[in-house]
């Protein structure tokens, strides 16, 4: 019995080993294939690349296979897919052996005496099952790694191979039902390891977003959307396609009584709970960034951007159903934040239209006015046309990429400005003798200031 175990174990070994070699080349030459583990991944993945991952990828390649084929390998299909093809090569791995193990069982069941035979199966399975054990170990580790280098979209790789293994444990489950408990406990406690690695890094990412540093240099000076919102909204998309693994994560380190029996509704909950989790950590920091802009119209520029790409974000992704789960009306929410920054912006126009305000003004008096008259009306139009100029100068740097929003706020600033100045105008540009020389004083038209205000935002204007 010691030689057929020894014999069929060494077969299942080379059988598994065989397939990996395989499926590399195979990965490596014609692109990765359908995969258990990932199956809507090509479809459902957001289209803006994931930052690359080199430090997993090295992780990963040293201890699976070399740093010769490694490079081999990085060469045919590119840095970043390499973990997708370690990826699948392993659920693949996972997949052979139930079935090899289920195919070595029923083999021993004519050969081998009833009384030895669970014995027997225990010890044969064992070399292979701890090498694919031991990779998944491997896995967590790299993940650690990552995790503590605040590569988070590396920390992904291991959500499909957590699903794929929990997707398949029922199946191990059966074929290992008659071995010892040490060599059941090898999946579960590889599955928890998984879990509360996730869970941590998932943990980890909100708190980073929490605790990202404020820099000036990584302020854009035209106020558009900081690379910290994008980054984050891309992890949560990412999420979008593990929401079921995800949540069980965050379920597994939860104590209460319903996560001993949790749902798929209860770990959705903890999903979006999560997610608003991040979401608010994002809004505090942002307001935090804004604070380091001396212009206080820039920083509600800077804001409303990133409001307004991540409120888009929301609703072009199931992000926004996910929200809703635990958070009334999210969109009404950040469409206040929005307008809210708007108006922030909008008093950065107040100095200038004050210029052109009836407000203290004389009373005109027939057509002569007095030279105290005069010389306010002559302060009134240079004081607008100096503060036109210098706020479409300064403002005309600024981006909103947003065409939509960015059309808004100029027709809302051109009819707030319009309707001043061409009162203004009316009263006391025309028919009103304030000057011999009114060229001088009036510069623009109504239609001139609006031909200003449409270039606001535009540096190629």
């Amino acid at each position: 019995m010691n030689v057929y175990c020894q014999i069929r174990s060494s077969q299942l070994d080379r059988s598994i080993k065989g397939l990996k070699e395989h499926l590399r080349k195979s990965m490596s030459s014609s692109g990765v294939p359908y995969s258990p583990a990932v199956q809507n991944k090509r479809k459902d993945t957001p289209t803006k690349k994931p930052a690359k991952r080199p430090g997993l990828e090295q992780d990963v390649r040293g201890r699976y296979h070399g740093d010769a084929v490694g490079e081999k390998q990085s060469t045919a299909v590119g840095k970043e897919d390499v973990l997708d093809l370690e990826i699948d090569t392993y659920v693949y791995c996972i997949s052979a052996f139930v079935r090899l193990a289920q195919s070595e069982y029923q083999l021993l069941l004519d050969i081998i005496p009833e009384h030895h035979q669970k014995k027997t199966f225990d010890s044969l399975i064992q070399e292979t099952l701890d090498n694919l054990i031991l990779e998944g170990e491997n896995i967590v580790l790299a993940a650690k790694k990552a995790n503590s280098r605040h590569d988070f979209t590396s920390v992904l790789i291991i959500f499909p191979i957590l699903r794929h293994l929990k997707l398949t444990k029922p199946e191990f489950d059966k074929v290992l039902q008659g071995t010892a408990a040490s060599t059941k406990n090898k999946l579960p406690n590889l599955i928890t390891s998984i879990e509360t690695t996730g869970a941590k890094a998932l943990e980890d990412f909100a708190d980073s977003i929490k605790n990202d540093p404020d820099k000036e240099n990584s302020m854009s000076k035209d106020g558009t959307v900081h690379e910290l919102t994008s980054n984050a909204i891309l992890f949560l998309q990412q999420l979008l396609e593990f929401q079921e693994t995800a949540g069980a994560m965050l379920a597994s380190q939860e104590t209460s009584s319903a996560a001993s029996n949790y749902s798929c509704e209860f770990s959705r909950r903890l999903l979006s709970t999560y997610i608003c989790k991040v979401l608010g950590n994002l809004q505090l920091k942002l307001l935090s960034k804004s604070n380091m802009y001396e212009d206080l119209a820039l920083g509600a520029i800077f804001l409303h951007n990133n409001y307004n790409y991540i409120l888009k974000s929301l609703e072009k992704s199931e992000l926004m159903q996910l929200v809703s789960v635990t958070q009334k009306d999210p969109d009404s929410l950040y469409r206040e934040h929005i307008k809210q920054q708007i108006q922030i912006y909008q008093r950065s126009w107040l100095k200038v239209i004050d210029y052109v305000n009836d407000r203290n003004m004389p009373p005109l008096q027939g057509a002569k006015l007095k030279d105290k008259e005069r010389q306010m009306i002559k302060e009134r139009f240079k004081g607008f046309n100096e503060g036109l100029g210098e706020i479409c100068k300064i403002q005309k740097s600024w981006a909103i990429p947003d065409k939509r929003q960015l059309e808004r706020i100029r027709q809302s600033q051109k009819k707030i400005v319009q309707e001043a100045y061409g009162a203004f105008l009316h009263k006391y540009g025309t028919g009103v003798n304030f000057t011999k020389n009114p060229d001088k004083y009036i510069k623009y038209s109504v239609e001139h200031v609006d031909e200003m205000i449409e270039r606001l935002f535009d540096t190629s204007a």
